[in-house]
């Protein structure tokens, strides 16, 4: 889509008439055209810009003033295929009948249609939103995986295949596809963002965010999908950063460790207070508890549609339900009173040393070569077991030219101050 790619001078130049919509679908087509073939991030949609055409012809014909249109006026969306869409089958990356997938159109989808965007159709999801992966390649290197479990949200972005798209993080899968493709990727607050209409990994931990090309693209999506997003104003002072050393922060050492210490170098060198502090001494419990509650509510989830299609069901899948049936209901509910837990434990070591924001690697490294393994989710899984938001944004490349990225936490519920604080940040580090 060229010079038009980012959200933010993409919707104003829609919304003023400066652009017309048809002309960015017929961009976006040549590049669908270009690189969708390679990248593989959309579920196959026949007669796709046709309707999209149609659409947005109905879209002018509904708001022909530009005084009058709304923030996301025909703006092109993907959504990952365990949204239920109306218009479209729901698969959730997997091989039971859409029939029994199917549901009410998801409350985010809503909200995004009726900020006038555009549904550019359904991006691939890994089965059900866990490990198996689908057909997607990594845009800066096919052979190389864009991450999960939402891989063609990420890769759609970063191929130029659309400006913004849906995804749901339940361990990783925002964060650590957005660093694999350089793109920015952006996980509320617990809750923060409706998840009705989204078939369900385990939801006591998942979570519905937009990825984008930019923080301000991010930052725009959340105002139209933040329930009472009200925009952070008027503070220039520079967050503190807190950057959580110990056995949490080791499990990125490599590569992506080296890289996040030079950025915070950088970080530093610009002015921003680095607080270097313990945490997570107990990841290891704090993982073992994160993998009991997947493997216990996606049993649950999956109860009915497993006793019918098990053999429909990826083996990594198999698994994961098999073992999540063998755990009590009891150990479950003991298991999910520990994220309010860590998430108080979290604030209140922010609290002890004046921390506004945490850092750490987005990923323990560049996305591995090889599409049969979604990579490591490890520096994601505590902050989505807290709940917290978190704002995951490119901050380099290795050596070898795959992009390696930051991610950022704040506190609870505090999702405008980190976009806030992140469009910032990314400005600092470009």
């Amino acid at each position: 889509m060229g010079e038009t790619d980012a959200v933010v001078p993409l919707a104003e130049g829609l919304r003023c008439g400066e652009l017309d919509p048809l002309d960015v679908l017929d961009r976006l087509a040549r590049c669908f055209d270009a690189r969708e073939e390679e990248v593989r991030a959309w579920v196959p949609e026949p007669g796709r810009f046709d309707r999209l055409r149609r659409q947005a012809r109905e879209l002018l014909a509904r708001y022909p003033d530009p005084r009058n249109r709304p923030p996301l006026f025909g703006v092109p969306v993907g959504c990952k295929d365990v949204f239920r869409v109306d218009g479209f089958a729901t698969g959730a990356g997997s091989r039971l009948p859409p029939e029994e997938l199917a549901g009410p159109e998801a409350a985010s989808v809503a909200l995004l249609r009726a900020a006038g965007a555009l549904i550019l159709g359904k991006t691939v999801s890994t089965e059900f939103a866990y490990f198996a992966p689908g057909p997607t390649g990594n845009p800066h290197r096919p052979s190389h995986t864009p991450g999960g479990s939402s891989s063609g949200s990420a890769a759609a972005v970063a191929a130029g295949l659309s400006p913004l798209t849906l995804g749901t993080q339940t361990i990783g899968s925002i964060t650590r596809p957005a660093a694999f493709c350089g793109v920015v990727g952006y996980k509320p607050s617990y809750d923060r963002i409706p998840r009705d209409g989204v078939i369900p990994l385990a939801p006591s931990l998942d979570h519905v965010g937009p990825f984008a090309t930019d923080v301000a693209g991010a930052r725009l999506a959340a105002s139209v999908l933040c329930s009472d997003f009200r925009p952070a104003t008027g503070d220039d002072q520079l967050p503190v950063l807190g950057v959580p050393e110990g056995p949490y922060l080791d499990r990125a050492a490599g590569i992506g460790l080296d890289h996040f210490h030079q950025v915070c170098d950088r970080l530093a060198g610009t002015g921003y207070r680095i607080e270097r502090v313990r945490a997570f001494a107990a990841i290891a419990e704090i993982e073992a508890r994160h993998s009991l509650i997947v493997a216990a509510e996606a049993a649950r989830v999956h109860q009915g549609w497993f006793d019918r299609y098990r053999h429909l069901y990826h083996a990594k899948t198999v698994e994961l339900v098999e073992r999540g049936r063998s755990i009590s209901d009891a150990d479950l509910s003991a298991a999910v009173l520990g994220r309010e837990k860590l998430r108080q434990e979290l604030t209140r070591t922010m609290d002890d040393h004046g921390i506004d924001l945490w850092v750490a690697p987005s990923a323990p490294g560049p996305a591995p070569a090889g599409l049969e393994s979604t990579g490591d989710p490890a520096m994601n899984l505590p902050w989505s077991q807290a709940g917290l938001p978190t704002l995951g944004m490119p901050s380099g490349t290795d050596p070898t030219g795959m992009p390696l990225g930051l991610q950022l936490a704040a506190r609870w519920w505090q999702d405008e101050a980190l976009l806030a604080w992140g469009e910032r940040l990314q400005g600092d580090l470009a």
